[in-house]
């Protein structure tokens, strides 16, 4: 079978990361500042590699509670913004990926859900929201995306924090 060189391929799912490497992204993916304008050029360039990809997916960044950038692509619906809601607050609790957060909890064999305490319909610790943190002040703020399994919307977030990091 021949595919349309125009047609993007299909993404691999990614590997689970390991909590070392998921600790290591968080590490690694410290900014030098995040203004406004970073903020239009990170969203723009998360929805340009949903483009890519064909992905359904709807994208939010914030500043503390501003949100500074959104975006819903064709295939999103608003369960999606209830996702990036749920997701966002994991990060801006516990300071660490959304998807971080999940897997501690697994690795203590529990649940985010049976163990957190956290009222499920305000707080989901599931991949795809990542803490934007600045150098000498911490978290600042996140990147949120949702509308493709958990693990590739942790990816994609991840992705186009490197690409803007400049790694």
């Amino acid at each position: 079978m021949t595919t349309d060189a125009t047609t993007p391929a299909a993404p691999t799912t990614p590997a689970a990361p390991s909590i070392d490497e998921l600790e290591a992204q968080e590490r690694r993916l410290v900014l030098p500042r995040f203004t406004h304008e970073d903020a239009w050029a990170l969203g723009s360039l998360l929805v340009d590699l949903a483009r890519e990809r064909n992905a359904p997916v709807a994208i939010d960044i914030r500043r503390g509670p501003q949100q500074l950038f959104h975006a819903a692509l064709p295939g999103s619906t608003p369960d999606n913004d209830a996702w990036i809601d749920r997701k966002r607050r994991v990060v801006e609790r516990y300071a660490s990926s959304s998807y971080l957060v999940g897997a501690r909890f697994r690795a203590k064999g529990t649940t985010f859900e049976d163990s957190s305490r956290l009222d499920p319909d305000h707080y989901a610790a599931h991949g795809g929201s990542f803490p934007l943190a600045v150098e000498g002040a911490g978290v600042i703020g996140t990147v949120t995306v949702s509308g493709l399994p958990q693990l590739e919307d942790h990816a994609m977030a991840v992705e186009a924090l490197e690409r803007f990091k400049g790694e």
